[in-house]
């Protein structure tokens, strides 16, 4: 892996970073209340008596949120820990309505495990996670709203957060992007986390410090809530440059937490970082410690799917798929899952092997569909094309009822109209012409009507041969079958 240039400084700085994700736990209610989760309501109306913290309110755990942990946990092949405690990291928002925040703290939830990142040309590299803890959601302040007042938002506030700390081993933002991006994958495989960064149901904050080559660890600011992949690259590069720019000058770094302005392109001073006594945590006397046993953990470990590493390696080496074709197809669950149902049902109607058949589909998934989706703006959740749709399609080339040409054309209009490739073909007349007299005879029409073309054939200009291809097929509108004109093209030029 190519080292990382912090760009315009003068000596040679390392970037350290470690980042912890706040990701939305998947469950119909809140970590301690009833209160639904559902995103896009009217404000202020999914919010229990315990989430507005009235008097007398006591919390009771959502085992589904535990579930869903134990299970992110197991997929990272992290220590899951049967033993964990709850915690009150007290601070005062006006969108926290209990004046803390209920956390853990010395007794988290899962313990460490590891994150595979897909570096390209088959490179690899483990980022350790030192932890995952249950935390609740605080509500939203909303500025925009009035030009005097702030108002305060709470359904989502007691929404079940899991904060997953990763250690600092990362050294680019190409790696910090891809750690998020790995991360993402497979909290959607699994079902914990729906990773919609624009929803606010995952986000991050960037711990970033930078050092002279071989010095010891610098000193660290944290860029608060970091929304999207591509931000979190770009507060990386923003702020690595800032603190060398700091210390080139003669300056020192102060421990902060700041937020990035992706318009502006820098990061800003929001307040000094707290540490861990300013929060002055406590365990938090309502709930009593977390515990179950050894059944619960392997419950959940059976419920995980197939993860994107292992789909991966199960492509590459039972289908012979390339090790770049499979990382795109399983870098996104739904693309996966439409990759397997077309080859499924292209198995099924043509009877061959699915090994014979996986490169031409996949060929197809991340050419001709992934091209018409993104000139589309659409996702492959909302394609035109079904997987067995596209199944027919790839099978009317397979058995030679269509040339890949054809195909082309066909597949343009089923993406305009939602109509199958049978059909199609059956209206538009575009069956493949494979009758060898049909087209000898139109062979035989266009060696004659081009004898100077013919003659320089004969007289060694052998690359003529496509000129003659080509002006079959064009007889043919296209429905020739390319290797029968092939077949009994030469014999006649030769003549």
């Amino acid at each position: 892996m190519s080292k990382y240039i912090i760009q315009g400084a003068k000596d040679d700085f390392e970037v350290v970073i470690g980042l912890e994700v706040h990701a939305q736990v998947i469950s119909n209610s809140k970590l301690f209340s009833g209160a639904s989760t559902e995103f896009g309501a009217e404000p202020n109306s999914q919010v229990s008596l315990v989430d507005a913290a009235m008097p007398g309110m006591l919390p009771t755990i959502n085992a589904e949120c535990v579930r869903q942990a134990v299970r992110t946990g197991l997929a990272i092949g992290a220590e899951i820990n049967k033993y964990s405690v709850f915690d009150r990291k007290n601070y005062f928002y006006a969108d926290l309505p209990q004046g803390y925040q209920i956390s853990q703290f010395k007794h988290p939830i899962v313990g460490e495990g590891t994150v595979v990142l897909d570096m390209g040309d088959n490179k690899t590299k483990d980022v350790g996670v030192e932890r995952i803890h249950l935390e609740q959601d605080a509500g939203k302040s909303m500025h925009d709203q009035h030009p005097q007042y702030t108002y305060v938002d709470l359904n989502r506030s007691g929404v079940a957060l899991m904060e997953i700390v990763s250690k600092p081993d990362m050294t680019s933002p190409e790696e910090a992007g891809a750690y998020l991006t790995k991360l993402r994958t497979i909290l959607r495989y699994i079902g914990t986390c729906d990773g919609n960064m624009e929803q606010g149901s995952m986000r991050a904050d960037v711990n970033v410090s930078v050092r002279r080559a071989g010095e010891p660890l610098g000193t660290r600011c944290e860029i608060k809530n970091v929304n999207s992949i591509r931000f979190v690259r770009q507060a990386v590069e923003v702020e690595a440059r800032r603190q060398v720019d700091i210390i080139e000058a003669g300056g020192k770094i102060d421990q902060e937490t700041r937020l990035f302005d992706p318009v502006k392109g820098e990061t800003r001073s929001m307040r000094s970082k707290e540490e861990a006594h300013d929060y002055r945590y406590f365990p938090d006397p309502d709930l009593l410690p977390l515990e179950f046993d050894d059944a619960f953990v392997e419950a959940a470990r059976a419920s995980l799917p197939e993860l994107p590493d292992e789909k991966k390696a199960r492509l590459v080496k039972a289908l012979g798929l390339n090790d770049y074709t499979a990382s795109v197809l399983v870098a996104e669950k739904e693309t996966a899952v439409y990759f397997e149902n077309i080859l499924e049902a292209l198995t099924s109607k043509t009877g061959k092997d699915a090994a014979a058949l996986a490169v031409k589909a996949s060929n197809w998934v991340t050419g001709d569909l992934f091209g018409a989706l993104n000139k589309a703006g659409k996702t492959i959740e909302d394609s035109p094309v079904s997987a067995e749709q596209g199944a027919e399609l790839l099978a009317l080339i397979e058995d030679g009822t269509i040339s890949g040409r054809i195909a082309k054309d066909v597949f343009e209009i089923m993406f305009e109209t939602g109509k199958g490739a049978g059909v199609i073909v059956e209206e538009k007349g575009l069956k493949q012409v494979s009758d060898t007299g049909e087209i000898e005879k139109i062979i035989d029409a266009v060696i004659a009507a081009n004898p100077e073309q013919l003659a320089q054939y004969r007289a060694g200009r052998d690359k003529l041969i496509g000129f003659f291809v080509g002006q079959v097929m064009k007889e043919t509108g296209g429905k020739a079958n390319p290797g029968m004109v092939n077949q009994l093209l030469k014999p006649k030029l030769d003549g």
